[in-house]
């Protein structure tokens, strides 16, 4: 199936259908339902690693600081989610994954979730530009930015290659911890962008694998849709062999300690594995396998950061 084939679907057609199924006012949301918006699962693994870079950046920032700027990439992140759902209601609608969320469900309007995920994007540039500092605040702007124009409205409908660009927003937060400290950039905190944007292909095309019916009844060409499933295996392989050694830039170039070199060496082996295992494979198990163990391997990396720098052992 051709990219062309996609584009434009379940775009504007399907927004005002959506809008005229819920013309009748959606019962009263709980607030729940507003947390849901945000996805809080995705919003804790940015917020995580957002603290990692801010644990890391030479200098100190006063506590209360430290929590409201925390807070301004939470609620950032929440709202790109927020944002994301309005736009895309029309596909939630017919994806199992996704048909619980509150617009399908007819919990919450678009225009509540529009409005909602505006003001909280506004809220925390502003608070952190004038709490913190304008370095941070205009890159969690250009997270914010780059998640709701670049892969939502752009790359998600209309490119295989949507995850692979749009993966960048969700690198971001480490840059934003740093410089919220420092109030500047170095080397460290681009090499943890560096890891989170190429660990996201891998990532979803797992996910992609066993839901690719999903995603080819919703019009999304996520790679298994548009180039099948053997190619998606070779590109989660080459992916990850690419991933691994950009894990152990840190530790190469003296910006991490022994701890972190020696366990993400031992985790990157097992990922190489499962990447091996899926491109050997013709079922969904280690796709499955990838998938659950890849947030455990993301957390585990920046977590190894985190001990050794409470250790004094980091550089």
């Amino acid at each position: 199936m051709s990219d062309a084939s996609f584009i434009g679907q379940g775009s504007e057609a399907g927004h005002a259908g959506l809008d005229a199924a819920y013309a009748v006012r959606a019962a009263e949301a709980h607030p729940s339902d507003y947390l849901a918006l945000l996805k809080p699962r995705v919003m804790s693994l940015v917020v995580f690693t957002g603290l990692v870079g801010m644990v890391l950046a030479p200098g100190d920032l006063h506590p209360t600081l430290a929590i409201t700027a925390l807070l301004c990439i939470a609620i950032g992140a929440g709202a790109s989610g927020a944002i994301n759902m309005w736009y895309d209601a029309d596909i939630d609608a017919v994806m199992a994954r996704t048909q619980g969320r509150p617009i399908p469900q007819g919990r919450i309007s678009r225009d509540q979730a529009l409005g909602f995920g505006t003001v909280l994007s506004v809220a925390s540039v502003l608070v952190m530009g004038l709490a913190v500092n304008w370095v941070a605040a205009a890159i969690l702007a250009l997270t914010i930015g780059f998640y709701i124009f670049i892969y939502t409205m752009w790359l998600k409908r209309r490119t295989p290659q949507n995850i692979v660009i749009g993966g960048a927003a969700g690198a971001f937060p480490p840059m934003i911890g740093w410089a919220a400290v420092t109030g500047d950039l170095s080397l460290l905190p681009l090499l943890l962008f560096a890891i989170i944007f190429m660990w996201t292909p891998p990532h979803f095309w797992a996910l992609a694998l066993y839901r690719s019916d999903d995603y080819a009844r919703a019009g999304v060409p996520m790679l298994p849709v548009v180039a099948g499933d053997r190619e998606t295996r070779r590109q989660i392989l080459i992916y990850s062999l690419l991933l691994v050694p950009i894990t152990l830039s840190p530790w190469a170039l003296g910006l991490a300690g022994p701890l972190y070199g020696g366990v993400t060496a031992a985790l990157g082996a097992i990922f190489l594995a499962l990447a091996v295992r899926i491109w050997r494979g013709n079922d969904e198990r280690p796709a499955k396998h990838m998938f659950a163990y890849s947030i455990l391997y993301l957390f585990l990396l920046f977590a190894l950061l985190l001990a050794e720098r409470g250790l004094g052992w980091g550089a």
